[in-house]
């Protein structure tokens, strides 16, 4: 089953320095931390603030091209966690055609937020995310789930660079 979520916010893991996404199930507390790139943080990050570029980004210039090739992303579904790394799956349709692309769901995000296109995580991957065995990172930690779990509105404000 899939479940909607929102973007709850861009933190930066503490030990790491990462950047993380930050997923939330609106209907209930569940949450879904991943770990993406510093530049895939930084294009999520300009489409939540609303901040125009001078000149296409990599995701801005994905949208302009289905845009003009009339290609419609209905969804974005991150479906997946193998060995600590997350896989997502854009949901595309051209002429009633559908098409699925494999895609890392740093960039599915930041073009799901481009096009207004609902982001989706199957439960098993929830599942599967929040019993992935410690190890010493914070990323796998009871301890962060605490971090996470503790974070107020104003902790999840502009992504600082």
């Amino acid at each position: 089953m899939e479940i909607l979520m929102k973007i709850k916010g861009l933190v930066v893991d503490p030990i790491s320095r990462m950047p993380i996404v930050v997923l939330e199930d609106p209907l209930s507390d569940r949450i879904l931390p991943i770990w993406i790139g510093v530049f895939e943080a930084n294009a999520i990050a300009l489409s939540l603030e609303g901040v125009p570029t001078p000149r296409p980004m990599t995701h801005d210039l994905m949208k302009n091209f289905l845009e003009q090739l009339q290609i419609s992303v209905e969804r974005i579904v991150v479906n997946d966690v193998r060995d600590n790394t997350f896989y997502a799956i854009i949901h595309c349709r051209h002429n009633d055609i559908p098409y699925l692309i494999d895609s890392r769901p740093s960039d599915a995000i930041a073009l799901a937020l481009r096009l207004n296109a609902p982001i989706y995580v199957d439960e098993e991957v929830i599942r599967k995310a929040h019993s992935l065995k410690s190890e010493e990172s914070l990323e796998n930690s009871e301890k962060l789930k605490q971090w996470l779990e503790s974070l107020k509105p104003e902790d999840l404000g502009k992504y600082k660079m």
